[in-house]
């Protein structure tokens, strides 16, 4: 009796690993980090857009020459579709971020598929362009999450760097936490909105981010996009 106990908790493991870690394969490949040795960063947003932050992170990024990857939350965009075009018209990447910022992971394939279809529908509906990425919300997946996000064309995409800035814990540790973490191939998790508030404060984000940029840059470091393939 020992060994089948042991292949369920195994498989228990396998499954709560793929449902719960961002960047785990257990269900799909997913891009964790970039693949480069060079001291290349990316830099991306999720649950925007939001009126009060999205317009400065995009004015920061223009004043700076830096493109960065958007993860559209489709029940915000439908309120902002403007900041949508303008950051597909800056040359941003826009990902697609679901559409009802539900945790996917306990979801059918129906309910996966609807939100996620939505989500992609909306962004281009609002001039986004073709969307080729996808994250799902908390980065929670299950066996079919990725594969739904595959047949729409979107890569999933975790972050090898979560920046916690969704706590405000203020511009100033919002940068000091980037800056401590980043290393060569990073992927950043920022935020330019709120998944559950489309009104929510994020312009301790919007504050740091030009810090972030100018320091990552002394410190050597290139701030690129995320590969397509």
């Amino acid at each position: 009796m020992i060994f089948p106990a042991i292949a369920v908790l195994s498989v228990a493991g396998l499954a709560i690993h793929g449902a719960f870690h961002r960047n785990s394969r257990v269900f799909g490949s997913v891009l964790s980090r970039l693949p480069t040795r060079e001291r290349h960063v990316a830099l991306t947003f999720d649950d925007g857009p939001n009126a009060g932050a999205t317009p400065r992170i995009l004015d920061v990024l223009a004043n700076h020459g830096v493109t960065a990857t958007f993860f559209m939350l489709g029940r915000h965009v439908v309120r902002w579709p403007g900041l949508v075009e303008r950051a597909a018209a800056e040359g941003h990447q826009l990902g697609n971020h679901g559409y009802f910022h539900h945790k996917l992971h306990l979801k059918p394939p129906g309910y996966v598929r609807r939100d996620l279809l939505l989500g992609t529908q909306v962004i281009e509906e609002a001039g986004g362009g073709r969307v080729r990425f996808f994250r799902s919300p908390h980065g929670f997946r299950n066996p079919w999450v990725s594969r739904i996000a595959a047949s729409l064309g979107q890569r999933t995409v975790g972050w090898s760097l979560g920046i916690w800035d969704s706590d405000r814990p203020g511009a100033d540790e919002i940068t000091d936490r980037t800056l401590k973490g980043a290393r060569a191939g990073s992927i950043v998790l920022l935020h330019d909105g709120d998944g559950y508030d489309p009104r929510g404060d994020r312009t301790q984000t919007a504050k740091a981010l030009p810090q972030i940029i100018t320091r990552l840059w002394d410190r050597g470091f290139t701030i690129v996009n995320l590969p397509v393939s």
